[in-house]
């Protein structure tokens, strides 16, 4: 049975743009080759993070959002473990509420700028 899972990632911030964007879709193919479904992909962009990491205060942070079996899990993993570019990273299996607030989240119930202007009309 195929359960939901959130992984976030930190990339080193050395890479250019294209290293980048391979390294993710590498991930990617990790997930989808197994008989995963990514369901959301997100690009937080550089940060600066809250301790150094190999002598390094920022980071490029990424967000994936799929649908997998369990087994899959610890395969994504290892694939992040092996790849020097890779920082740090978090799998978390997402409960049904979480299901409902991140779908909230990417059709934008929570972004303030609208919620400002929406309750400014009432």
């Amino acid at each position: 049975m195929k359960k939901n899972y959130e992984t976030v990632f930190i990339l080193t911030p050395v890479l250019s743009d294209d290293q980048m964007k391979d390294a993710v879709l590498k991930f990617i193919k990790v997930i989808t080759d197994n008989k995963g479904e990514v369901i959301n992909e997100e690009h937080w962009g550089l940060k600066k993070l809250a301790y150094s990491i190999e002598h390094k205060n920022t980071g490029f942070y990424h967000l994936l959002e799929f649908k997998a079996e369990p087994s899959l899990v610890s395969k994504l993993e290892i694939e992040l473990r092996r790849d020097e570019k890779v920082m740090r990273f978090l799998t978390v299996a997402i409960d049904k509420h979480a299901l409902i607030y991140n779908e909230r989240r990417r059709k934008g119930a929570f972004n303030k700028k609208e919620n400002k202007e929406e309750t400014a009309k009432k």
